[in-house]
């Protein structure tokens, strides 16, 4: 039986609280700093987000759904950065970190490939590889086997989500983890007998047999003991951080805590979904003021919570595209592509908006009717693995790829 049968096989009978594992030879001991990969899937309306003030076309497309001017009496209003920008106001949580320099933007920013299907938009920028699928692997997977020389956590790349990111596919040790409480059994006896029962059963196969049953049991049991230093119940957020509820929320407390707890933590990947707003999008109130709401109070609150840890670690959103730039009928945006990344820790070089911004005049529109991408969102990501993740391996992370740096992030000391 191969390998990738026979962990498929595992993955199905084991108990649905038990965490989806990729198992590969051990890793490499941490070079340089823990990298919180925030995917929004759906693809956010980036143009409501990080809003094009200065930019009357913006106005003029979006005649209900556009988010008003700065202006200070107005809690409706965008939130100015930088008198060409606004952030959305829902945002407002993150508008301190952005003018103490933790926070940077990037706008206009996304995938050179032009495709408006949510799956291949995906799929090509998990892959790093737009447009084509060449490769099998993940981008932040091939970040880890390039420098795959000493870490031997078993929680050295995590996903937090009931299956593996596709950016962490590949020859590396990474766990889906859906939830620590839930690792820990919540000490339910039954369950607890039940793994018990599994991992004796996995340890007693044969490697006659299939000696891969044996290393994911073994596996299992490392985990355990690692998390045992997480205790869900006791751990108090620092200095007041608060997090909302909801799986956002409580996925990134749980990343805050695999931090703090100094497990062999070098990646962590986590989802936020809903961004696919094609009706009723709203505009300052609304659904995507909703999502934006429990973005960015959780990005606050994670900030706040890691303390000095956040000298040394880094947080990046993407999503698979933009929206359209004119609204449409039903109130909402289809599918773009030019969108806006973010950019937080105590390494970066924030307070600004990054990216050429092309303007919302018909002729710079992508077609049809789309923001432009002027930067491609692998000159951001290449930026942190070289000056923040201790790798030079560019090439091997992002191939047949030259970035650009951006100045986004300063260089490890």
């Amino acid at each position: 039986m191969y390998k990738s049968q026979t962990l498929n096989a595992l993955n199905v009978n084991l108990p649905a609280w038990m965490p989806r594992m990729a198992f590969a030879p051990q890793g490499q001991a941490p070079r340089g700093d823990v990298i919180v990969c925030i995917f929004q899937r759906g693809g956010m309306d980036g143009l409501n987000v990080v809003v094009p003030v200065a930019d009357s076309n913006y106005y003029q497309l979006r005649p209900t759904i556009a988010i008003p001017q700065p202006k200070s009496s107005d809690p409706k209003a965008a939130i100015d950065l930088d008198g060409r920008f606004g952030l959305h106001p829902a945002l407002a949580a993150l508008k301190p970190l952005y003018d103490d320099g933790a926070l940077a933007l990037v706008h206009a920013c996304g995938s050179p490939d032009p495709t408006h299907s949510h799956f291949d938009a995906m799929d090509y920028m998990e892959r790093g590889t737009p447009g084509a699928r060449t490769l099998t692997t993940g981008w932040l997977a091939r970040h880890l086997t390039a420098v795959n020389d000493g870490n031997t956590s078993p929680l050295r790349a995590v996903g937090i989500s009931a299956m593996l990111q596709a950016s962490l596919r590949g020859e590396v040790p990474a766990v889906a983890l859906r939830s620590i409480a839930d690792f820990h059994l919540r000490g339910r006896p039954k369950d607890i007998v039940t793994l018990q029962k599994t991992l004796a059963t996995l340890y007693a196969a044969p490697i006659t047999t299939d000696r891969y049953l044996q290393n994911p049991a073994r596996e299992v049991e490392d985990i355990s003991q690692l998390l045992a230093k997480v205790n869900m119940a006791t751990y108090s957020p620092a200095n007041g951080a608060a997090y909302p509820k909801g799986s956002f929320g409580n996925g990134m407390l749980q990343v805050a805590q695999l931090i703090k707890a100094e497990v062999g933590l070098e990646v962590a990947c986590i989802d936020v979904g809903g961004w696919d707003t094609h009706s009723n999008e709203g505009g300052s109130d609304g659904q995507i003021a909703r999502l934006l709401r429990e973005l960015g109070d959780t990005l606050a609150a994670f900030y706040s919570d890691l303390g000095d840890h956040s000298k040394h670690v880094i947080v990046v959103t993407m999503s698979e595209f933009g929206r359209r730039a004119k609204e449409n009928g039903s109130g909402g945006t289809d599918h773009g592509h030019g969108n806006v990344m973010f950019v937080m820790g105590g390494s970066v070089v924030g307070g600004k908006v990054y990216g050429d911004w092309p303007t919302l005049t018909p002729d710079k529109l992508a077609a049809p009717g789309d923001l432009a991408v002027t930067t491609d969102y692998r000159d951001v990501l290449a930026e942190i693995v070289s000056k923040r993740l201790g790798n030079p391996k560019i090439d091997q992370v992002f191939p047949n790829y030259t970035p650009t740096m951006r100045g986004v992030i300063t260089s490890a000391a």
